[in-house]
């Protein structure tokens, strides 16, 4: 027997679904994932872009969060300069070699990477590296911008779409994909999912550009730039919000 439109019942796709959440519970969905590859060992867990400033209001403490989770969890974090919260100093673009000299031999059973391919000078030796550290099933946690104002920390080189990460992270099987926003004191989610999984078909963006994008006529144009606190020019009539991408997946196991 055959459904509506002539497809197999084998062959029917459930809806389109944009699921509200929260980073906060996506990050506890997360750790559930990596607990679940565990068994009874102690995990390792590596940061990449680890180092703290003062202007981070709205960057979560991975390391407290990891520790609430895991007290004896061995958790290092890697960064291109020292500072707080800095175990290892290195560029995560390094030549393997290198990279493993720094890190050690033992693979990661997590590795996080929040706000740190736009400022990468090779984003595809960045995702390379990171899937080497994981040990095969390891879990991995990446989050990039799609929409954020300029910030050279120490530079500022790209932008990212979720197929875009799902390029530089080719062999990771995708758990979970979702947008978070980046205003101080904001969590809020969203996942487009369809049967319960990650929508990652491309004919998806035309949902997500419809959810995330806002455009103003010439009238308002102005009124938004005459309402921030220094001067901004009318380049654009087509608004964005801050936005991140948000990817979890995992190395194969072969």
């Amino acid at each position: 027997m055959s459904a509506a439109g002539g497809a197999s019942p084998s062959e029917t796709r459930g809806e389109l679904r944009v699921v509200g959440t929260s980073v906060t519970r996506e990050i506890e969905l997360l750790f559930d994932r990596v607990a679940a590859t565990l068994g009874k060992r102690v995990p390792r867990i590596l940061q990449v872009g680890s180092r703290t400033l003062v202007s981070d209001r709205n960057v979560r403490n991975w390391r407290g969060l990891v520790a609430k989770r895991w007290p004896k969890a061995k958790f290092v974090g890697l960064d291109l300069l020292d500072g707080n919260n800095v175990d290892c100093v290195a560029d995560i673009c390094s030549d393997p070699r290198t990279l493993k000299a720094k890190l050690g031999e033992d693979p990661f059973d997590l590795v996080i990477c929040c706000h740190v391919l736009e400022h990468a000078r090779h984003p595809a030796r960045a995702a390379r590296n990171m899937m080497q550290a994981l040990k095969p099933g390891g879990i991995a946690y990446v989050a990039a911008s799609w929409s954020q104002a300029f910030h050279p920390t120490p530079d500022d080189y790209w932008r990212f779409s979720v197929r875009g990460l799902m390029l530089l992270f080719g062999r990771m099987e995708i758990a979970s994909a979702f947008y978070s926003g980046g205003d101080v004191g904001l969590d809020v989610a969203y996942r487009v999912e369809r049967d319960g999984k990650p929508e990652l078909d491309p004919r998806a963006g035309a949902v997500e550009q419809g959810l995330f994008q806002l455009v103003l006529d010439h009238e308002d144009n102005r009124a938004v730039l005459a309402r921030q606190a220094t001067e901004r020019l009318p380049v654009s009539r087509t608004y964005l919000p801050t936005l991140f991408v948000n990817l979890v997946g995992q190395r194969p196991a072969k």
